[in-house]
């Protein structure tokens, strides 16, 4: 009887062991959609799963390449990843059922911001600026210059947004071409290339401020930092439901004065139907592990469990909410 009553004290300090520590109990195996491999957001899919590793022993959250954040709307849509990194602008066209998508998109949820601070960068030859008088980005619509601008690719979403910052500031690609300029589409990699062989003057695209790109550029050419104005910037923010933006003076040496622009979000979305256990586990793992997403890179120090709390372009999958609430947020 003595033994009988030693093994079920045992077996109940067992079972309380095992209730207090649900992250030792629990294993995840899921799958995130993220973009091509090597970039900032599979070492955002390797901070993930340490982050989960972490929370939840012999976890695996195993980084999946994509075409990026339009085609993880549908693929997450789709219940072919489990958890998907989305800009901001690329949901709300996905929630809205904008080009390229053909329906509304109702299955998103939010579960944390990743970072905001990939500005569109409006980089100018200084000769260029000097020849024309370019102060603002608005400059380029009130005196009608015949520019060649440089756009991402076309199907990435900041292609769509310096679209739409050319048309606020009265020089949309159409104009630009009726002037004598031309807008280009390519890739970050060969933006610079363009601008160091003086085939185009311009480049407008979604950069991390002191990306080693722009850093490259400056050591060539003479640069110049466009600012916008504050309507404007407020204009394209409400079009896309994403924030404004100050780079500051002293970001590039060669810049002395803070820049007004606009930026995307990079967000880590579920479906609004997954397991509310799942996610709010997950979420708690990143909340508590935080610091293994800002050790990924240099450019992911700014991180903060407030800013993860901070979306509003889609609403939080609930148990997320109640992570964040939980937490303080």
């Amino acid at each position: 009887m003595r033994k009988l009553l030693e093994l079920g004290v045992a077996c109940g300090l067992a079972l309380a062991m095992v209730q207090a520590a649900p992250g030792q109990a629990q294993t995840y195996n899921l799958t995130l959609c993220g973009a091509s491999p090597g970039g900032l957001w599979s070492l955002l899919g390797a901070g993930i799963d340490a982050a989960v590793k972490k929370a939840y022993p012999g976890s695996t959250v195993t980084y999946q390449t994509s075409g990026g954040g339009l085609a993880n709307v549908a693929l997450l849509d789709q219940g072919r990843c489990d958890l998907a990194i989305i800009h901001d602008a690329e949901a709300k066209l996905g929630i809205e059922g904008k080009p390229p998508f053909q329906a509304p998109v109702n299955s998103l949820a939010t579960v944390a911001v990743l970072y905001t601070w990939a500005p569109m960068q409006a980089i100018v030859s200084r000769s260029y600026a000097q020849e024309h008088g370019i102060e603002t980005l608005e400059d380029i619509g009130a005196k009608k210059l015949p520019i060649r601008v440089a756009l991402n690719r076309r199907g990435n979403i900041v292609s769509a947004l310096g679209e739409s910052m050319l048309r606020a500031v009265g020089a949309s690609p159409e104009d630009i071409a009726a002037w004598g300029g031309s807008v280009q589409y390519a890739a970050s990699g060969e933006q610079g290339e363009l601008m160091r062989d003086r085939r185009i003057d311009m480049i407008l695209n979604s950069l991390f401020v002191g990306h080693s790109s722009i850093r490259e550029l400056a050591s060539a050419i003479d640069l110049v930092l466009l600012p916008v104005r504050p309507e404007t910037a407020e204009a394209v923010a409400r079009e896309w439901n994403i924030r404004t933006f100050v780079i500051p003076a002293g970001a590039y040496d060669w810049n002395d004065r803070d820049v007004l622009t606009v930026t995307v979000s990079a967000q880590l979305f579920v479906r609004a139907d997954a397991d509310p256990e799942m996610v709010g586990n997950i979420t708690r793992a990143l909340i508590e592990n935080v610091d293994a997403l800002r050790a990924v890179h240099k450019a992911m120090a700014p991180l903060t469990v407030e800013l993860m709390a901070s979306a509003t372009t889609v609403p939080y999958h609930e148990a997320a909410a109640a992570a964040y609430r939980a937490a303080g947020h």
